[in-house]
């Protein structure tokens, strides 16, 4: 068993934890849940390009369900074999849906954008029940893989296990007890996810949205060109001013998310590989921030795509409209009573 001060420190670990991931992950589950009524509600959006966005939605939907046992990953605890693994793959599974899903919907409105000639065409739109598949049978076989033997549960050395922020003190006498994310995964396990999956896609993700950014200003100065020739002045007008600050204003969001979602992320993602390679934990504090902070945030991206949009957030605004015009109407009632 553990002793107090080993059990302080988990307790003061899970605490923390959940202090930081149950709002977020409230927040999360009920966005989505708000954009997924939207499409659901309004027929005109029952289409490939809004059902794969509804799947993105799931997907972030299930990684809010999850987020808080995510950074619980850092923690030793007493689990057994296949409690471990559940604990450690299923949430690393949903995770890795959720990028893929986020990959998938990126894609399809780069082609949109880029190639708006063979948009319908795109195997995707012809092949639906195949494009989900690809987002998420792939994560989850690849998550499954220490379940089917490529971990450290029977590792030679435990002492970095028992010897970490959070002790246990039966660690070295029955290893079964000790649940860690070093005996769930391989050393080479997590650098390939890091390095092959994730940073890749995040990558990718940048790199289309900059080449959409980099098309869309081409076409404004087109716009403004063909507008100059038009008017047959030299001098820009005031549609052309409203265009360029509205493309500004673009560029500026997308900005501003990139470095509120995603930095968070990455910085997590090299802290964690750095406390790997110097095979120490670091601060359990730090580590367990950054994690919440890193997680939540990305999981926050699609919840971005999905409120600027009006169609998707009109019937949760009427519902909330008819609900203050009952309430005001109750109201004048009662006072005039």
């Amino acid at each position: 068993m553990m002793d107090s001060n080993d059990s302080h420190a988990l307790l003061s670990g899970e605490h923390l934890i959940y202090a930081i991931t149950i709002p977020l992950s409230t927040s999360i589950i009920l966005a989505n849940l708000v954009i997924i009524m939207g499409i659901a509600w309004n027929r005109q959006l029952h289409n490939t390009p809004n059902y794969f966005f509804l799947s993105l939605l799931v997907a972030d939907l299930c990684t809010g369900v999850a987020l808080p046992f995510i950074p619980l990953m850092g923690l030793n605890r007493e689990l057994s074999f296949s409690s471990c693994l559940v604990a450690h793959i299923f949430p690393n599974f949903l995770f890795l849906a959720f990028l893929l899903n986020l990959v998938m919907v990126h894609y399809e409105r780069y082609i949109c954008i880029v190639d708006p000639l063979h948009y319908n065409n795109l195997w995707m739109h012809r092949s639906f029940p195949l494009a989900l598949l690809v987002v998420w049978t792939p994560p989850l076989l690849y998550a499954s893989l220490p379940a089917f033997g490529w971990n450290n549960w029977t590792g030679p050395d435990w002492n970095g296990c028992c010897a970490s922020t959070t002790l246990l003190s039966n660690c070295s006498e029955n290893r079964t007890t000790c649940c860690s994310y070093r005996r769930v995964f391989p050393n080479a396990f997590i650098y390939l996810e890091v390095y092959g999956l994730v940073l890749p896609a995040i990558l990718t993700i940048a790199g289309m949205t900059g080449r959409v950014l980099w098309i869309t200003r081409g076409q404004l100065k087109d716009i403004c060109r063909l507008h100059r020739s038009v008017e047959r002045g030299s001098q820009a007008s005031d549609q052309e001013q409203r265009l360029n600050l509205r493309y500004t204003r673009c560029v500026v969001a997308v900005s501003l998310t990139f470095l509120a979602c995603w930095v968070p992320y990455l910085i997590y993602m090299h802290v964690c590989i750095g406390f790997l390679i110097s095979d120490t934990r670091g601060n359990s504090t730090t580590h367990i921030v950054l994690s919440c902070a890193g997680i939540g945030s990305m999981a926050v991206v699609p919840l971005v795509l999905g409120l600027v949009n009006r169609q998707y957030t009109e019937p949760a605004y009427k519902l909330v409209q008819k609900l203050r015009d009952r309430w005001r109407t109750q109201g004048s009632e009662e006072v005039a009573v």
